[in-house]
């Protein structure tokens, strides 16, 4: 399985310091977790030209070309959610799917999204706590993110248009935090998309990663 991690995260933060790949290995999966470009060990350019739209996407499609997967599942939390799906869209073809903390508006309502975060990298030195922003700039500051690469980021990904969910045709699962609605209606995802389910597990946006819960619904989802 390809495993895409969420935005200013990375492999080790999203799937294995809470368990996660660990419980996927001992389910008979390989785990294969790249750190998504401008994050974690990968290259953080600060050229605009490192950052075509979609390119998130198109190292997705890399991975699986190199690495010569055919017979694989993908999986996504937040931004590696909306990689995964915008992967698929554009020809990716795993086996089975998983969004995770991922609604609907945060695929077809993108720009608001990373207008909230690309406010947080700007005014990153003043946001102080009860600022909206506060919980992005401490995450942020905890995995010591290159500022300038994850603007250049965040301004390559594109919207994704309910309507082309349609395309979205194999098992999907969304896994979301019962108190997560950061990206929307998680409900209202699996209402557009041709054969998927919902499964809820504790946590808001930010500690649903922290829960066994999430990689347990995953690793019972792919093994059914």
């Amino acid at each position: 399985m390809l495993l895409l991690h969420g935005l200013f995260s990375s492999a080790e933060m999203n799937w294995i310091r809470f368990g996660h790949a660990e419980r996927l290995a001992a389910a008979g999966f390989e785990a294969i977790m790249p750190d998504l470009r401008a994050h974690g060990a990968s290259d953080k350019p600060h050229d605009p030209a490192a950052f075509p739209n979609d390119v998130l996407v198109r190292d997705a499609a890399t991975v699986t070309e190199v690495l010569k997967l055919a017979d694989f599942d993908l999986v996504g939390f937040s931004l590696g959610a909306r990689t995964a799906a915008r992967a698929v869209i554009s020809g990716l073809s795993p086996r089975r799917l998983v969004l995770a903390g991922m609604g609907l508006e945060g695929l077809a309502g993108w720009d608001r999204r990373a207008a909230f975060f690309i406010d947080a990298i700007d005014r990153f030195e003043e946001v102080r706590q009860g600022d909206s922003a506060y919980m992005a700039v401490q995450f942020m500051k905890t995995m010591k993110v290159d500022r300038v690469a994850a603007r250049l980021l965040l301004q390559s990904v594109d919207d994704t248009a309910a309507e082309d969910l349609v395309a979205i045709k194999m098992p999907t699962l969304v896994v979301c935090g019962d108190k997560d609605r950061d990206n929307g209606s998680p409900q209202a995802l699996v209402d557009a998309l041709p054969d998927a389910r919902l499964q809820q597990v504790p946590g808001t946006h930010m500690s649903s990663v922290t829960e066994a819960a999430l990689g347990e619904a995953i690793a019972s989802f792919l093994a059914a």
